[in-house]
């Protein structure tokens, strides 16, 4: 039942006809017990059509306008019916409203057709989701996707330096600018040299990511693209803040003329040398390693993972730059005090990417040492996408049926939650969880975290079934 201080009808501002060109209205996905929304009325599925009298673009607009302590608002709840409502608070208070969408005039798409884009190597017919080129500088800042500034207008970057969306993260790939151009098959991407440039006049700031294509942008060109990022990365106010170095992803419904080559343990040792080279000069001038590597070269190359000092304070971890590192930790301290015996025996299987399976041994032999506890620990490569190395991450609902499919596992399959797609029950080849229980006639438990598979392993917690 909606709450309205002051009673309302509708206004031209939400009239449909003077709608066109405006942002969607903002969906309500959720409204927070307790908060401003739920003693306004709000339930899911209401639209938040202004606020005072401004239509916001996206989820930061919309931050920018409740900070106001006079708020007046334009609703549209479930049934159609139109409100008006107007409150006042503090500033520092939210409203409890979670929305459908972060974006509410649309997602911004890539103008590039770099031949190594991940979404190029999806095979045709699954969701329509998947084959959604972000490029939006908004989810940068927001949620820390890369984009490449390619696509930017003049009232983009205005809006930018307005509203201080600050660091945003940026795919470099290369800094010399006929070879960036070449990469992303796109003119407009050899003026990123100007753009860091902007950045830095506005103390404005971007962490980097570049992926290597052996042949391509490795060996003297990656030297010059780290070493031209490195002098943004200087001054009370650096521009560049950091550098993520990941090999490239190659997947067997690429175009075969692409010419592009996959990292071998050969070259992933060359790219470790060259930029673990290149990291203690950086620290020796600058202070700070600056350009970090993903774990993926370590395991690639079959060398040991840093230690977790030299990720300082892991500045691209959401990038996998120390994240294994910084897990293997976490499970370290998980396992430190362990029961000696169960109380009911207890067999599971726990499934990563065949990559990272040598790194979680030592783990698993922790648990496996607990009397009447059995883990087994499958690392399994991807047919689906033709990588038999792969990341955790990258494994199908396919993989995983043809993977474990002979297999006796035990009372429990755990699977890691970044199997599937955030906050969907699904996995990257749309094969459901509940159609990957029913196949393999098991309970599943999706984990998140250390604490949680160590959890799990010992039979604490809920069962999907």
């Amino acid at each position: 039942m909606w709450n309205e201080p002051s009673a309302g009808v509708a206004v031209s501002a939400l009239d449909p006809e003077s709608a066109a060109g405006q942002p969607r209205p903002a969906v309500v996905a959720s409204v927070e017990q307790g908060s401003i929304g739920e003693q306004l009325g709000f339930e899911p599925g209401d639209q938040l059509l202004s606020v005072n009298g401004v239509r916001p673009r996206d989820l930061i607009d919309y931050r920018y306008l409740i900070v106001e302590e006079e708020l007046h608002l334009e609703v549209r709840d479930a049934t159609g019916a139109f409100h008006q409502v107007d409150l006042e608070k503090d500033s520092d208070d939210g409203l409890g409203l979670a929305f459908t969408e972060a974006l509410f005039d649309g997602l911004r798409q890539c103008n590039n057709h770099c031949p190594f884009c991940f979404i190029d190597q999806q095979p045709l017919g699954r969701r329509n989701s998947l084959y959604l080129k972000d490029d939006d500088y908004r989810l940068s800042f927001l949620y820390g996707s890369y984009l490449t500034l390619t696509n930017l207008k003049e009232a983009d970057w205005q809006r930018i330096e307005a509203q201080r969306l600050s660091p945003l993260f940026v795919s470099v790939h290369a800094t010399e600018p006929s070879l960036r151009a070449q990469l992303l098959k796109n003119p407009r991407a050899g003026l990123l040299l100007e753009q860091l440039e902007w950045f830095t006049e506005r103390d404005l700031q971007v962490h980097a990511q570049v992926v290597v294509c052996p042949g391509l942008n490795d060996g003297l060109a990656l030297d010059r693209t780290l070493r031209e990022l490195a002098d943004f990365g200087t001054g009370d106010w650096p521009a560049v803040l950091s550098v993520a170095v990941v090999p490239v992803g190659l997947t067997r419904f690429r175009p075969a003329e692409d010419g592009l080559l996959p990292v071998g343990s050969a070259c992933a040792r060359r790219v470790i040398s060259q930029v673990e080279l290149l990291q203690d000069q950086f620290q020796a001038v600058m202070g700070t390693r600056f350009a970090w590597l993903s774990d993926e070269w370590y395991l690639i190359a079959g060398e040991p993972l840093p230690p977790r000092s030299t990720y300082e304070d892991l500045p691209q971890q959401e990038n996998g730059v120390g994240s294994i590192r910084s897990f293997l930790e976490d499970l370290d301290q998980a396992t430190v005090i362990l029961p000696k015996r169960l109380r009911q025996p207890r067999r599971c299987s726990w499934v990563v990417g065949r990559l990272v399976e040598q790194a979680l041994g030592p783990a698993c032999e922790r648990l496996n040492a607990v009397e009447g506890l059995a883990v087994e620990l499958y690392g399994l490569p991807s047919p689906y996408w033709g990588q038999d190395q792969v990341v955790t991450g990258l494994l199908t609902g396919h993989d995983l049926l043809e993977g474990l499919k002979a297999l006796d596992l035990g009372d429990q399959l755990l699977l890691p939650s970044v199997m599937l797609r955030q906050g969907e029950l699904v996995f990257l080849d749309d094969m459901t969880l509940e159609q990957l229980s029913e196949a393999l006639q098991i309970s599943i438990r999706i984990v998140h975290g250390a604490a949680d598979i160590v959890a799990a392993a010992m039979g604490d917690g809920q069962e999907i079934h």
